[in-house]
């Protein structure tokens, strides 16, 4: 009687489920969307948006004709850091096309403060963000912050309570 096999890791295992369905493009497109600032520098990411990859070949939107030949200059350095960044088997060319760069909004907090009302933003925004504290993701936080701030602002004031109302 033979024993078990050797384990495989947890990552093994997630790797080739992705790899036999077919999500491996799609989860590289994915970390590349969520790290591109990190991955190309503040300049080139606020010019610059990895739109999808398609066999093998990343579709990135450019800001403007100029950009556009900018990084056709810089085509084998970008496509050799994607691919150090991504695995050399998932991206193998770059494809550049002019378009809209989605804008991030990040709302400070001052601007969700004023949508909470002046009678209430100091307490409801520090209670907001004690709510938010434990979204690990800073995109989806502040986003949740905002769709928070925004139902608080609709809210009808209520009523001051005297000493004598007090549940």
């Amino acid at each position: 009687m033979t024993g078990p096999g050797p384990l495989d890791s947890f990552g093994n295992i997630l790797s080739g489920l992705s790899k036999r369905l077919g999500l491996e493009s799609r989860l590289v497109e994915l970390r590349l969307q969520r790290r591109w600032r990190d991955i190309v520098g503040e300049p080139m990411a606020s010019h610059t948006c990895p739109a999808q990859i398609r066999f093998k070949k990343l579709y990135l939107i450019v800001r403007n004709p100029v950009w556009l030949q900018q990084l056709t200059f810089l085509k084998p350095a970008l496509l050799a850091k994607l691919q150090a960044e991504s695995g050399t088997e998932s991206l193998t060319d770059i494809a550049f096309r002019v378009g809209e760069i989605p804008v991030e909004t990040e709302a400070s907090p001052a601007t969700l403060a004023a949508d909470l009302g002046s009678t209430q933003s100091e307490k409801s925004w520090a209670e907001l963000v004690s709510h938010t504290a434990m979204i690990q993701d800073p995109s989806i936080r502040e986003q949740f912050r905002e769709v928070i701030s925004r139902y608080l602002a609709q809210l009808p004031p209520r009523p001051a309570r005297g000493p004598s109302q007090v549940p």
